[in-house]
């Protein structure tokens, strides 16, 4: 938008600070259903957030109308919401400045999504269910490709002025097979989510994965359940995102350990006095905060306040060192975060949310995790999950499991699940593997906060052995 900064200023009323965000985003969805080609849907959607410093109160208010006369009755909005916040609020806002920070950042991008026509994109969803439809066993089928452009600016009082553009694509093939007993899934993932354009549907060749899911689900329909008990559990990089997104980043949400997000999202097993010292897993579990990481789905120059975004540890040889919590939350409570202040729309006030959480790659090759196992279950693609809202214990289930008996991957299994509780989990971690296990990957679809917020979550991750798992098959 040009000159945001000077329509603002003319909007405003007398104030103490103030912030706007404007964002422009389109999306864009190809699919086939079960051999449904379904019309391309687009959406495209613009508007601007408003932030307002009266005295210690901040207040926000957004609008999708942009026109002086929009701008001035959402200012006026927020200016009513930062007086109220000043007379009731318990925390002087004024302790966390609006940015002076200037510059630019723009995601990785080879060829847009825009240069690939609609029927370029369908032909490839219909090469790669091409051997899904001819496997009679299949009773539904899904191919899609998800992409969304966005663009930022953010202006400020204080002279800041902070433009972002980054571009996602989002792919998925996806069968269910029925024989007497399940009905079984087997996919791409639902996580493979990624910044770029066409390159990246073309990197994870759905074509080569259409023959895969009807190879795997055959397995599949003949194997048994897979076996229960407590025994070794090396799990893939497609389930290990999961298992980090849910047991490691929502607890750290430094918000959620202040109460902020009990009312919906939940609480967590992690306190403020564990910050600094508590053993959170083994020495093996080096977990970091990178938004620079190049292509995942994450990444970006600065949150959404403004500051600035760099690398750092959450967890270091299984100590936890600090919390993803943005500047107003660290202000709060004085402890260590990280810039993951993040808003889903210009609709929404930007608040604590992941970003790209990674966990660091070891020293083993695949074969030297498996190797180490004497009885146990490899596991990939998550197919289930829950955990309950303290984010401690959980139960998670995956697509595909092969058993593991004196270091040898065995027969397939279906219908592999494991369970336990977070702390006894990771420190169950017993060796993690190296750079050719390692997958970047993430998901678009987290939510968190009231009224919700969805945006993209990255997660890198090499596969990883835990020893003493509570593992069933079933459910």
């Amino acid at each position: 938008m040009e000159d945001l900064t000077g329509r603002v200023r003319a909007a405003l009323p007398a104030c103490d600070g103030w912030s706007a965000r404007w964002v422009s985003e389109r999306h864009e969805r190809v699919e086939i259903d079960s051999g449904i080609t379904k019309a391309p849907w687009v959406m495209e959607d613009e508007g601007v957030m408003l932030t307002v410093q009266v005295g210690s109160g901040r207040g926000y208010a957004a609008t999708a109308d942009t026109s002086p006369s929009g701008l001035r009755e959402a200012a006026t909005r927020a200016k009513g919401w930062a007086e109220h916040a000043r007379d009731a609020g318990i925390f002087d806002m004024s302790a966390t400045p609006f940015t002076a920070a200037v510059g630019s950042w723009s995601g990785p991008v080879a060829r847009p999504m825009s240069d690939v026509p609609f029927a370029e994109r369908l032909a490839l969803l219909s090469a790669a269910s091409a051997p899904i439809v001819g496997f009679a066993p299949v009773v539904q089928w899904t191919a899609n490709l998800w992409s969304r452009h966005l663009r930022t600016r953010l202006v400020t009082s204080a002279g800041g002025d902070l433009q972002q553009e980054t571009s996602m694509v989002v792919p998925l093939l996806m069968a269910f097979a029925k024989d007497g007993r399940d009905t079984l899934a087997r996919s791409t993932g639902r996580h493979n989510g990624a910044q770029g354009g066409w390159e990246v549907v073309e990197a994870l060749d759905l074509t080569a994965w259409g023959d895969r899911l009807v190879a795997e689900l055959a397995a599949l329909l003949e194997a048994p359940l897979c076996p229960s008990g407590r025994m070794g559990l090396v799990l893939a990089p497609s389930q290990m995102i999961l298992q980090i997104h849910e047991s490691i980043g929502h607890p750290l949400e430094l918000d959620r350990i202040l109460g902020d997000e009990r009312n919906f999202a939940g609480t967590t097993f992690v306190t403020p006095e564990m910050i600094g010292s508590y053993r959170y897993g083994s020495e093996h579990l080096d977990i970091t905060f990178d938004p620079s990481v190049s292509g995942e789905i994450a990444s970006y120059g600065w949150d959404d306040t403004g500051a600035s975004a760099s690398r750092a540890h959450l967890i270091r040889a299984g100590i936890l060192e600090r919390a993803l919590g943005g500047a107003e939350s660290q202000a709060r409570s004085g402890l260590p975060g990280v810039a993951c202040t993040r808003s889903a729309s210009w609709r929404r006030p930007a608040i604590d949310r992941m970003a790209n959480l990674n966990l660091e790659p070891g020293e083993h090759t695949l074969a030297a995790l498996i190797g180490q196992v004497e009885r146990g279950v490899w596991m990939e693609t998550n197919a289930s999950w829950s955990i309950d809202d303290r984010r401690d214990k959980f139960q998670f289930g995956c697509e595909l499991g092969r058993e593991i008996v004196d270091g040898e991957l065995g027969r397939v299994v279906r219908k592999p699940n494991y369970r336990g509780r977070s702390r006894d989990f990771w420190r169950s971690l017993a060796a993690v593997g190296d750079r050719s296990t390692f997958e970047v990957q993430g998901t678009p679809f987290c939510g968190k906060g009231e009224p919700s917020q969805v945006l993209p979550v990255g997660h890198a991750s090499p596969a990883a052995r835990f020893t003493d798992v509570d593992v069933f098959g079933g459910a």
